[in-house]
């Protein structure tokens, strides 16, 4: 099965038809046939971008339920050091933490394909072993 790391940027596009990107992100994630992993930090990213929207939160609600994403916590007192060693290494990127738990989840997971509109961010990214990241949509 095919397995992706899911960033904010593609869920706000998904369930928002007005952001540039909607269209790219919907025919993308609707031929997906496989599993969707994202963070904690993802999900309240994402939140906090549609909460604009009187039906936002529930849509990405039911979007994570449809889905079956699966979301990952990445808050032990040693990921959040990890975290906020990589948004130093990534400050000229930037990095923001959301990104940096998504960096961990591949890490934790095994996943280098990602869903993600950070072109800049995500080609510089690296996991701890140095591996990158493969975008599976070049929109952004």
């Amino acid at each position: 099965m095919r397995l992706w790391l899911i960033d904010t940027g593609p869920i706000v596009a998904y369930l928002d038809a007005r952001d540039p990107a909607h269209a790219a992100v919907a025919a993308c994630l609707d031929s997906f046939q496989g599993g969707l992993f994202t963070t904690e930090a993802v999900i309240v990213e994402a939140m906090h971008f549609l909460s604009a929207a009187e039906e936002g939160p529930a849509l990405l609600a039911d979007f994570v339920e449809a889905s079956e994403m699966r979301v990952s916590a990445c808050c032990r007192p040693d990921q959040l050091g990890m975290a906020a060693a990589m948004m130093s290494k990534y400050a000229d990127t930037p990095m923001d933490f959301a990104d940096a738990t998504l960096v961990l989840l591949a890490d934790e997971k095994g996943i280098l394909e990602i869903l993600t509109l950070d072109r800049r961010g995500f080609s510089t990214y690296r996991t701890s072993r140095g591996k990158p990241f493969r975008r599976v949509l070049d929109v952004g």
